[in-house]
């Protein structure tokens, strides 16, 4: 990369070297692929109805994008859960798999999860980079997916979903059409993300990435998007708020508009600090269009700005993280653009601190 002045300068406020690990991503893909292709399975491989996705964070995104990818290829073999808490949803028994993630293995709510799990069912999975839950699950004797470490959990996402996803296709989990589709669409994604890292890499007006950051600074973003795209949705108010340091929020159409499209009028001069954005991929269904566009017409003139980001690619997987990636690095430079550093955490690390205080 070619760097001005400018962009060296914000530059500096990358003090982990965040950049690196963003444009590498493609990679990480790669890698994730080959884990899960090498990647133990349950213990019991035969048919499961429900599949429990226990993790915190960066970790459980991976869940929610395993959920919506399933729910977007018409994978009905089984259904998931992202459980995002100490103990296990109702219904969890025998016949339930149960997936605990947690890349530092030491996340406490996932510990508690995959505990409670032991008792219920003999179909577990982990995945780690270490800690706790790579002991725990070495112990009991359940099959461990180990992952490299030295990322932020957020960061990791491709070596988090990745190995999970690639193991329940190799192992069967996944079946027809779906298996036969998500299988070509990951042969092709690592190489569509390279053409990615090039162009959201460059701290200019010319990258889509950089453009929306610049776009976004200043306001409050409030995404919308179809269900398929809703751990999409929740990446890119996670990735804004972790890395950029700044509020975002999000919903759902059309949940959204049976109850939030009409509070766009109070308090009248706050609206005007927010920015809308429609995540949105190109073959919505037909009265979700309308939906979106009637959607549109009412709000876009509510909000100080209303941008509407179309997913690229040539099939769903490529347009799902066409989308994630541009979370990641419009996320990035919105941090730098505020002089904050993208890596740092203070106030998570100090709730941590202070429930190891009170343990």
């Amino acid at each position: 990369m070619t760097e001005t002045p400018e962009a060296c300068s914000l530059l500096d406020f990358d003090r982990s070297n965040m950049f690196e690990v963003l444009k590498n991503f493609p990679a990480q893909v790669r890698e994730g692929i080959a884990i899960g292709e090498a990647a133990p399975y349950f213990h019991d491989s035969s048919r499961f109805p429900l599949l429990v996705f226990a993790g915190m964070g960066g970790s459980a995104i991976a869940g929610d994008l395993l959920r919506c990818t399933l729910q977007g290829y018409g994978a009905d073999d089984f259904a998931v859960i992202v459980n995002r808490t100490y103990g296990l949803p109702s219904g969890v028994n025998s016949n339930t798999a149960f997936i605990g993630s947690s890349y530092s293995g030491n996340t406490e709510e996932t510990l508690a999860a995959y505990q409670a799990a032991l008792g219920k069912t003999k179909r577990l999975l982990c995945i780690a980079t270490g800690g706790e839950l790579k002991k725990r699950a070495e112990a009991d004797g359940v099959p461990l997916i180990t992952i490299p470490d030295g990322l932020q959990p957020r960061c990791a996402v491709g070596y988090s979903l990745m190995p999970v996803l690639v193991t329940l296709l190799s192992h069967g989990a996944i079946t027809g059409e779906a298996h036969k589709a998500l299988s070509q669409s990951l042969r092709t994604l690592p190489e569509f993300l390279d053409t990615k890292a090039l162009e959201y890499s460059q701290p200019n007006a010319n990258n889509p990435a950089f453009a929306l950051a610049e776009r976004l600074r200043g306001t409050i973003p409030v995404f919308y998007s179809a269900p398929v795209l809703e751990a999409v949705n929740l990446r890119w108010r996670g990735q804004i708020q972790e890395n950029g340091k700044h509020l975002a929020f999000g919903n759902i159409v059309p949940e959204m508009n049976h109850n939030e499209i009409n509070s766009w009028v109070l308090p009248g001069d706050l609206t005007k600090r927010f920015s809308i954005v429609f995540l949105r991929t190109p073959d919505t269904l037909n009265r979700m269009a309308v939906r979106f566009q009637a959607t549109k017409n009412i709000l876009q003139e509510r909000a100080k700005n209303f941008i509407e980001i179309h997913a690229e690619g040539s099939n769903l997987l490529e347009q799902m993280f066409s989308l994630v990636y541009l979370a990641d690095w419009t996320s990035y430079w919105l941090a730098l653009l505020n002089d904050q550093d993208p890596t740092e955490i203070k106030d998570i690390l100090a709730l941590k601190a202070a429930m190891t205080a009170n343990s």
